[in-house]
């Protein structure tokens, strides 16, 4: 038995990267999984054959969670399909690195709306059910630049921050109703985003990093498992840091 049997789950933005890497892991662990996608419509349609293959429902849906209304649909449609909701993952999130003196006004808001404005709408839309439930797991990913900050990426660096400090404003309001709200922190993760980096750079990255090599999106993925079971029903409001110790 996984330790995610029985449980539904919603993982917002897996269509690739760390979001897919937490989809396929919640289904082997037994899951039944909802998923968004907004771009990557092929990508989003594979994932849904890919998870269906480990024996759990699954089903993606082609949604912004930056939209306050169309998250609130997106929840009652989840809810609806799969008859409630025990585990919501926000992952969805963007970049658009510059140096401050060079960032726009679009820039900043287009980071703010898709990777801190959506944590709000969907946790607000699905606040409702859990409270009926008297149970459920949020789990935001953050970064380490939101503890740490990083030159060029201001915009990034504070939705990041500011996810944190709703993470664990939304652990006290929610606790006594057996609500958790965790955040997740990955640090340096190779991707498909980094592959298509300059190796010398990336390879100047690991080397910086203690454990001298990048992380694996399974290895956040992992984390998001342990947050979303049994095994961390006491632990709500923390910062979870996956990082090989490039910040401690």
């Amino acid at each position: 038995m996984g330790l995610l049997s029985g449980k539904t789950a919603l993982v917002t933005g897996a269509s690739k990267g760390i979001g897919r890497a937490i989809a396929i892991r919640f289904a082997q662990e037994g899951a039944n999984v909802a998923f968004t996608y907004l771009s990557s419509v092929e990508k989003g349609q594979a994932l849904e054959a890919e998870l269906a293959q480990f024996g759990v429902k699954a089903k993606g849906y082609r949604s912004d969670a930056s939209d306050f209304n169309a998250a609130e649909q997106l929840i009652n449609d989840v809810v609806a399909e799969f008859g409630g909701l025990d585990i919501l993952v926000n992952n969805a999130g963007i970049t658009r690195d510059n140096l401050l003196m060079r960032m726009t006004e679009e820039s900043w808001d287009e980071i703010m709306n898709v990777n801190l404005k959506s944590c709000f709408n969907t946790v607000k839309a699905a606040t409702r059910t859990m409270m009926k439930a008297k149970s459920g797991s949020i789990i935001n990913i953050t970064s380490v630049v939101g503890a740490k900050g990083n030159a060029g990426q201001a915009n990034y660096a504070a939705s990041k921050a500011g996810i944190i400090g709703f993470t664990k404003s939304v652990a006290l309001e929610l606790g006594s109703r057996n609500i958790r709200c965790n955040a997740v922190a990955p640090g340096f993760i190779e991707t498909e985003m980094t592959d298509v980096l300059d190796e010398k750079t990336v390879q100047g990255w690991r080397d910086a990093i203690p454990m001298k090599r990048g992380g694996k999106p399974e290895e956040v993925a992992d984390c998001c498992v342990f947050l979303g079971s049994d095994m961390s029903t006491y632990i709500s409001g923390q910062v979870l840091h996956v990082n090989g110790a490039m910040y401690t």
